[in-house]
């Protein structure tokens, strides 16, 4: 069973969409959950969802270590194409990931206590993100 996610996003930042994948799988039994990103300036991760702090230091981590190509330390770039933020999001989605398998016991996801699942927006505009979830019939 293959299904795919709409994530609007408005920025860089964390989309938690872990009621989503959930309602996929609920009542399926057992097995694993296969997530796929669609994008190359966006990835996957999954991380607490109970601290926002957590998010916020991730983001800031993030834009410290890859910075817009207009920073004078991105200077070597090329592809300058859709604009400064674009390599950047590149490079984050490159050192993230944009696949995911989750273990499934009885239609449940078998996340621990605090984890959530979230799109990484690295692009500074709105976007329309797919995530593709797919679990064996």
């Amino acid at each position: 069973m293959i299904e795919t996610v709409t994530i609007e996003t408005h920025g860089p930042g964390l989309y938690e969409f872990s009621n989503a994948a959930a309602r996929f799988v609920r009542g399926r039994g057992d097995g694993l959950l296969t997530l796929f990103c669609q994008h190359t300036s966006a990835s996957l991760t999954i991380q607490e969802n109970a601290d926002p702090d957590v998010i916020s230091d991730l983001q800031a981590f993030f834009e410290r270590l890859v910075p817009d190509a207009n920073d004078p330390s991105m200077g070597f770039l090329r592809h300058r194409t859709e604009g400064p933020d674009d390599m950047p999001a590149h490079i984050k989605s490159a050192l993230t990931q944009v696949h995911l398998s989750i273990p499934v016991q009885a239609g449940r996801l078998m996340l621990g206590t605090w984890q959530g699942i979230y799109l990484f927006e690295h692009r500074t505009h709105p976007h329309t993100r797919r995530v593709v979830l797919q679990f064996p019939d």
